[in-house]
């Protein structure tokens, strides 16, 4: 599982440039890869290999996420390279523009709210270009022809009825049928539930991830699997990975570290679950590596069903320094665990192999490329969490950068209450947010079990939202708690009033500037910060303890007792993990649908007005450094250098260029 980042603002520092490109509601930034000219020449040949193989699979992404994507991207890309009109023109800017967020959202639909991309350039426009140019320029597959193309994917990006939504989770409609993702196709939803059901065993105590890694389709009346992996779906951009995985397997730091890559290269030329399985075992008990990796099918959060895999990569090493804090965290994994406030039925005896660390990131690729999540814990399975333990991290080199690129844009001053809170924020703020992370994806996600016999999918759609929000709740309930300040995780007992604080204003009031006028919450992440927000607001009416407040026509979140906040949030993790352990479908959607989805009109306006007179961007990614090899005269590789003068645009288009793996139509 991973966290999402909350906010950020725009660059203000004059030593490193974090602002790259901003158009639409986003803006892009880079990160710094601090401390990597003090690894060895080993440990650089092997981050800059495994880089490799996380930029191999992007395609992957795009295709998982519509059928559409690739053909899209390709065309439009086409399109922007070999223009020769007005590049001021009002028709290409809108173009470059829509371009630019289909490399953001890695798609023509929106990350976050799933909702089709809209063109601000007219469909004529579009058409004209692409008939300007050659079959070999738009790099059309063997079997398509222009006007094929065209009459594809011009409703595709055109008609607002096409594909509307990449992943629809609204109640009360087949949930399949109506998104646009390319993890199934001619299935119903309660076809693929009785599909993956009847494949469950409830009396194995070690299930695989039935459907993780595969398209379920029907063909010829059948209902069958297409399996990632060589030889199956995505062989081309998966032989690829592995190319670059062989490549990095001399530089393995260890035995152990060697075991795991060579694993995950099996697991991906087999596509079998069990190997997938044993791999994640081997990674995660690889503690003593600096360096590490994270390459493959991983977070369901894109599915509706919450059961298959986007591609994701990250590589990075240890912050050696910051891993002390996370250290001490896991090593009282147990105390944590044993004073939950969950009932003792959902409590674990024994806490396994919880460890911890934070990192810095020298790669993203995949579903973490170009917006990334700020922490991970995996594995995600959960009979291997209950066995073996999991492993987490904090990427304190990019929340490092949001924090840098938000001071001085007058977001607290705008959405804050007072200045007690504000000088709260900017104080601890900082330090106080890398804990919450820390504490969420350490000990949160870790945390509990599931009684015997529940399946792990129980809570279907909702899964992924209540886990997040068991998750924060965990970590928002032990931030607060003295045995953080012993243990010197913060420095006082004010310091986590700055969390507590930013969270809920922002699950209440700011997140919704993410959201278009008139939708729902939809992301997993912002549902889950949406529900424990507004549930505590509801239940800490009566004594005020949260309210909200007007003050000149602006709507303002007031904690008005920080210590009676906690003991909400305990009682909402008691309920939540209650939902989670007996897998109660039904009460998992009837709070989420009652805290996490509907938005209320008149508030939203307020915030998007506030928030537009900021100049903030909504949305932030990244663009990845440049690695590249020095050789000598033999051409032995005898450094690697780390550049930050790649441009948005200019990163994208080569991404496009050197990865360019798959074919447009993958069936």
């Amino acid at each position: 599982m991973s966290s999402s980042p909350v906010m950020a603002g725009e660059e203000v520092s004059n030593t490193f440039k974090y602002q790259v490109d901003r158009f639409a509601d986003v803006e892009i930034l880079r990160y710094k890869v601090s401390g990597f000219e003090d690894l060895s020449l080993d440990q650089k040949k092997l981050v800059y290999y495994l880089s490799e193989a996380a930029h191999a699979g992007r395609d992957i992404l795009f295709d998982q996420n519509c059928r559409w994507n690739l053909t899209v991207r390709r065309t439009l890309e086409a399109i922007y390279k070999n223009y020769s009109g007005d590049k001021n023109g009002a028709e290409f800017i809108a173009l470059t523009e829509y371009l630019k967020e289909v490399w953001y959202n890695n798609g023509i639909h929106q990350d976050y709210s799933s909702d089709k991309l809209k063109p601000r350039f007219s469909q004529e426009f579009f058409v004209s270009q692409v008939n300007k140019l050659s079959e070999k320029q738009l790099h059309l597959d063997k079997e398509q022809t222009k006007e094929g193309l065209l009459k594809k994917i011009v409703p595709v990006i055109f008609d607002p009825a096409v594909l509307p939504k990449r992943a629809n989770q609204a109640e009360g409609e087949d949930l399949l049928k109506t998104s646009a993702n390319n993890y199934y196709a001619g299935v119903t939803q309660a076809e693929a539930e009785d599909f993956y059901n009847k494949l469950k065993d409830s009396n194995d105590p070690n299930p695989v991830s039935f459907g993780l890694n595969s398209r379920l389709v029907k063909e010829n009346g059948l209902i069958l699997e297409k399996i990632w992996k060589v030889g199956g779906l995505y062989s081309p951009a998966i032989e690829k990975i592995i190319y670059w995985l062989n490549k990095a397997l001399p530089f393995a730091e260890s035995a152990q570290q060697k075991a795991v890559i060579e694993k995950l290269i099996s697991y991906y030329k087999s596509g079998s679950l069990k190997e997938f399985d044993e791999y994640a075992i081997l990674w995660l008990k690889d503690l003593n590596s600096d360096i590490d990796f994270v390459n493959g099918f991983t977070e369901s959060y894109g599915d509706p069903l919450g059961l298959k895999a986007s591609w994701e990569a990250i590589v990075n090493f240890k912050n050696r320094e910051a891993t002390k804090r996370t250290e001490s965290i896991s090593d009282n994994a147990q105390w944590f665990e044993d004073h939950s406030p969950i009932d003792a039925r959902f409590k674990k005896e024994t806490v396994k192999g919880v460890t911890a660390k934070v990192i810095t990131v020298a790669a993203l690729g995949g579903d973490c490329y170009p917006s990334t999540p700020i922490g991970i814990n995996l594995p995600n399975s959960n009979w291997i969490r209950r066995d073996h333990g999991s492993k987490s991290v904090t990427i304190e080199n990019i929340t490092e950068a949001y924090d840098k690129a938000s001071q001085g844009n007058g977001f607290l001053e705008e959405f804050v209450w007072d200045d007690e809170n504000r000088e709260r924020i900017k104080k601890y703020g900082f330090q106080a947010d890398n804990l919450h992370t820390d504490l969420h994806e350490c000990l949160g996600h870790g945390s509990g079990k599931l009684l015997p016999g529940v399946d792990p999918d129980a809570l279907k759609a909702y899964g992924s939202p209540m886990e997040e929000a068991r998750a924060d709740l965990f970590a928002l309930y032990y931030i607060a708690d003295p045995k953080t300040v012993e243990l010197g995780l913060l420095p006082d007992a004010e310091a986590y009033k700055a969390e507590y604080y930013r969270y809920v204003m922002n699950g209440i009031l700011t997140q919704l500037i993410r959201v278009q006028p008139g939708k729902n919450i939809e992301q997993a992440h912002m549902r889950n910060r949406a529900l424990i927000g507004r549930w505590l607001l509801e239940k800490g009416a009566d004594d005020k303890v949260i309210e909200l407040k007007q003050r000149d026509g602006k709507t303002f979140v007031v904690i008005n007792d920080f210590r009676k906040m906690r003991e909400l949030i305990g009682k909402l993790l008691a309920e939540v993990q209650r939902i989670k352990s007996e897998g109660d479908y039904v009460a998992a959607r009837q709070m989420i649908e009652a805290y996490a989805v509907k938005v209320n009109p008149e508030l939203h306006k307020e915030i998007l007005s506030r928030y537009e007179k900021l100049n903030i961007a909504p949305f932030k990614g990244f663009v990845n450094p440049v690695l590249t090899p020095v050789k000598n005269d033999q051409g032995e590789i005898t450094d690697i250098q780390v550049s930050y003068d790649e441009g948005y645009v200019e990163q994208m288009l080569r991404y496009s260029k050197e990865y360019s793996t798959l074919p447009n139509i993958n069936d």
